[in-house]
């Protein structure tokens, strides 16, 4: 082969490794990602907050799109919005007793309405008779608690005159067709909305301190010809700004970048059912999940998980190696509403008791199996693994296949009591020898530490 033909040849595969290489928006390494966001693969455990003027509605915060209603239609909530019970200490105190890390609030929701004191827009809570700025006491109030700050933002915009339709804007009802579209659209610009997005982005991240996380919501799929699109949003110009405001800030995958490597930190999979968490194992991900069936505050929707339910997704988000957000729609007048609180009071006294299974907790090695209908989490830095007992034995007698020789103590998390281990000659088992009444938790958790 002559020289020329191997230069070819290396020059080719060059570029075909190139091509095979995801495109990239910074330059900044896989480690150096993980360890800007240790803290939240960590922390596990956050909060999202829906709350703005859709809470007095208390029928969806998806109420002006559900009902086609106009501005006009929509304005008496703006007129009328007083949350004089707006504690932002409260909610960040009962957070925190959850075992809540890290909480994300609405800045603005796809409503159009800001919580904050935006100097682009007049429809905000310090208009309103609230005349408060609801996002700066939300952030002095959940840091002084030691939680994480994020904010969430909806790059969709019902209110503003300059967004364009889409298939879920409120005053595209029935007719669908093109010529509807362009009635609507007469005298809208895109571009001036686009600026609007980089301005009101630009105050939230320069006006309120460090934030850790910034939640963007969202874009429609690539084949969705009504909807918006990364171009829509000037996508790629948008992350670069926000990265270049708060450098160490992680932010979700929802501004439609996929095509590239680096488009966002984390995946979002939304509302989904606790078994289909395991697809996402090894990757870098947070369910959003709710209390019942709606973000905003919702009078009468009745659909409530239980304690059962919520603990499940908390223990499957970190037994995959990802995290759970829950939310909370606080009432119009800015309280968490009873159902809330009860949930949030049963998560803080099994969080109390177990939170270490949670926290710095991932899916365990490979050579350990999880009892049948339990789940296993695990703690690389302490080499701690924690069996959850969905099915306590009546008994108290867990067996525990192939563990021989790898277990140097075990113990109920909940109050360190023993738990003996019995061995059998030369047999791979172990079995636990747990109390026969069941502690007092729903998913009661035994810590085994490792080792020979």
């Amino acid at each position: 082969m002559s020289k020329t033909s191997t230069l070819l040849i290396a020059a080719s595969l060059a570029v075909l490794t190139l091509q095979a290489q995801p495109k990239k928006l910074f330059n900044e390494t896989q480690p150096e990602k993980e360890k800007r966001m240790s803290w939240w693969t960590d922390d596990r455990f956050g909060m999202f907050i829906h709350w703005g003027i859709y809470s007095m509605a208390a029928r969806h915060e998806w109420v002006k799109h559900n009902e086609h209603m106009t501005n006009e239609q929509y304005q008496k909530y703006f007129d009328y919005f007083n949350p004089t019970d707006f504690d932002p200490t409260t909610w960040a105190k009962q957070a925190k007793a959850a075992g809540m890390k890290y909480a994300v609030l609405t800045t603005k929701h796809h409503d159009g309405f800001c919580n904050f004191d935006s100097k682009y827009t007049d429809y905000k809570a310090t208009n309103t008779p609230a005349h408060r700025d609801l996002v700066r006491e939300y952030v002095n109030a959940f840091r002084a608690q030691g939680l994480k700050i994020g904010f969430y933002y909806s790059l969709l915009d019902w209110h503003h005159p300059d967004y364009t339709m889409d298939d879920v804007h409120p005053l595209v009802q029935t007719d669908t067709s093109q010529a509807n579209y362009d009635r609507l659209n007469k005298g809208r610009d895109m571009n001036k909305y686009r600026q609007y997005l980089r301005d009101q982005i630009t105050e939230l991240l320069t006006n309120y301190g460090k934030i850790d996380i910034l939640w963007l919501d969202w874009t429609w799929g690539k084949d969705d010809k009504r909807g918006k699109h990364a171009r829509d949003w000037g996508a790629v110009e948008l992350i670069k700004l926000v990265r270049k405001l708060q450098p160490g800030i992680i932010v979700n995958n929802r501004l439609g970048l996929d095509d590239y490597a680096d488009g966002g930190d984390f995946v979002t999979p939304e509302q989904v059912s606790s078994a289909e968490l395991a697809q996402y194992k090894g990757k870098t991900w947070e369910t959003c999940q709710t209390f019942s069936g709606s973000w905003g505050y919702y009078r009468d929707e009745m659909s409530w998980k239980t304690h059962r339910q919520l603990l499940d997704l908390l223990i499957t988000s970190a037994a995959n190696g990802g995290n759970l957000i829950l939310n909370v729609g606080p009432t119009a007048r800015g309280e968490f509403d009873y159902r809330a609180k009860a949930a949030l009071d049963s998560l803080a006294w099994w969080m109390h008791a177990n939170s270490k299974a949670i926290y710095g907790c991932t899916y365990a090695p490979d050579d350990f199996k999880a009892p049948e209908n339990d789940k296993l989490t695990y703690n690389p830095l302490t080499k701690r693994l924690y069996i959850h007992l969905y099915d306590y034995p009546s008994d108290g007698r867990l067996a525990l296949p192939g563990y021989s020789g790898k277990v140097r103590y075990a113990q109920l998390l909940n109050d360190d009591s023993e738990v003996r281990i019995e061995t059998s000659g030369n047999s791979p088992d172990i079995t636990l020898r747990l109390p026969v009444q069941k502690p007092k938790y729903e998913i009661p958790v035994v810590e085994l530490i490792l080792g020979p």
